[in-house]
C-alpha cells in the first residue's frame, strides 16, 4: 500500500488524546434530565460538549450543539482557549432555533456551568448536566465529533486557527 502512493488504502492514524472535561468544579451541578429519554421532535433535547483539533503549534477548540433528534449541528464555536468557546456556540443555537421553554440542554464539564453559561440557559427556560466523568451520558456529542475527526480532522494538518475555520 505505501508503494502504490495511494493514501487512501492507508488506515486512519490514532491521534493522541486531550482531556476537555473538567467535573472538578466548583459551581452547581444539575440533574440528568435525559436519562432513559428518547425525542421524535426537533428543539426537545439538545446535547453540547467541546473538542480539541491539533494545529502546527497548540490546539483549537470546537464547541458544538447538537439537535438530538435531527441531529443537526445548531451551534457551534471554534477558539483557541477552551473557556471561550462554548457560550458563542450556545448564543448561537439559540439564535438559529429559538427553543421553546422546557427544552432540555445537555452538557458536561466546567465550560457548561459557568455563571455566564448558567444565566444564558436559564433566561431560557432549560438546563440538565451528566454525572461526573461518564462519557455514555452524552453519548450522541460523543460519536459526533469521532465521525468528525475520522472524516475530517485526521485528514488533515492544520497549520493555523483560520485553517480549521475553512475546512471544519
Amino acid at each position: 500500500m505505501r508503494e502504490s502512493s495511494l493514501r487512501s488504502l492507508l488506515c486512519a492514524v490514532r491521534r493522541s488524546y486531550k482531556r476537555t472535561t473538567n467535573s472538578q468544579h466548583p459551581y452547581p451541578r444539575y440533574p440528568n434530565l435525559i436519562r432513559d429519554k428518547t425525542t421524535s421532535l426537533i428543539d426537545q433535547i439538545c446535547v453540547a460538549d467541546i473538542t480539541y483539533i491539533r494545529i502546527a503549534t497548540s490546539f483549537v477548540y470546537l464547541a458544538v450543539i447538537l439537535d438530538s433528534c435531527s441531529r443537526k449541528v445548531i451551534g457551534y464555536a471554534i477558539s483557541n482557549r477552551l473557556d471561550t468557546d462554548a457560550l458563542a456556540a450556545l448564543k448561537m443555537a439559540l439564535a438559529e432555533r429559538k427553543p421553546a421553554a422546557g427544552c432540555i440542554h445537555h452538557s458536561d464539564g466546567v465550560q457548561y456551568a459557568s455563571t455566564e453559561y448558567i444565566k444564558e440557559l436559564k433566561d431560557h427556560g432549560f438546563i440538565s448536566m451528566s454525572r461526573k466523568g461518564n462519557p455514555y451520558d452524552n453519548a450522541q456529542a460523543e460519536s459526533f465529533f469521532k465521525t468528525l475527526k475520522y472524516e475530517e480532522v485526521n485528514l488533515w494538518n492544520y497549520r493555523t486557527l483560520d485553517d480549521v475555520i475553512a475546512r471544519v
